[in-house]
């Protein structure tokens, strides 16, 4: 009859115990020694009895053996720490494509588009949002006119600080002057009379003087010859 079957517990009587570790650590060590053998493996085998006791077996030499298991303890680790991380970041691509098929959802029901499976209560968040919006965007628009019209303000009051410090006529003087020339003809060598505008002109002899008509000498030396041209047919 063969042995019946032992239950795997701790054994309590100390010296059953001891004895049972003797066995079986002796056993351990001669079928480590056989698979080395058999199977041309490295087999390394490290005991510590309940006593602190060090019991070791190794194929060859250990610290030769323990170097090849953190190696590969290292590598196994670093691969799932890899493994670990590619998980996170598929696990992250998954959320973002949710979110960004989300937003889609919600850019087509703000421009009036697949609204078919909107409850009331998204129609009406929906609404709330579009009036928000279009709120936003007026008052922008108001923003930005208040700061053009005062740009030009600021703009303008810039060129009458500076036409009259310079006592130059301002634009709509000059534009009149131009079109009384245009109108008037000389007559007899005579100059044309001069528009002034509401400031005045400067003298003749400002560096400023804004002369529209022909240069003095010209007119003079013009009516010179016209003069010399009446007394001889005279």
């Amino acid at each position: 009859m063969g042995r019946g079957k032992i239950e795997i517990k701790k054994i309590e009587n100390a010296n059953s115990r001891q004895v049972t570790f003797s066995k079986r650590r002796a056993g351990l060590l001669k079928k480590a020694h056989e698979l080395a053998v058999l199977c041309d493996a490295d087999v390394a085998v490290i005991i510590f009895s309940s006593t602190g006791r060090l019991f070791e077996f190794s194929s060859s030499e250990m610290k030769s053996i323990l170097s090849r298991y953190n190696k590969c303890l290292d590598s196994t680790q670093v691969a799932a720490l890899e493994y670990k991380l590619e998980k996170q970041e598929q696990k992250e691509v998954d959320v973002l494509k949710e979110e960004i098929l989300k937003l889609k959802s919600k850019q087509l029901q703000l421009l009036g588009k697949d609204l078919t499976g909107a409850s009331l209560q998204e129609l009406r968040e929906l609404e709330e949002q579009l009036n928000e919006g279009l709120l936003c965007v007026k008052e922008r628009k108001e923003r930005n006119a208040v700061l053009e019209n005062e740009t030009l303000r600021r703009q303008v009051q810039e060129f009458q600080g500076f036409f009259s410090t310079t006592n130059l006529p301002s634009p709509h003087c000059v534009q009149y002057e131009l079109m009384e020339k245009s109108n008037s003809t000389i007559k007899d060598g005579s100059r044309s009379p001069e528009t002034t505008c509401d400031n005045g002109l400067a003298d003749e002899d400002s560096d400023t003087t804004l002369q529209l008509g022909p240069p003095v000498g010209v007119i003079r030396k013009k009516r010179a010859v016209e003069g010399e041209t009446h007394s001889s047919s005279s």
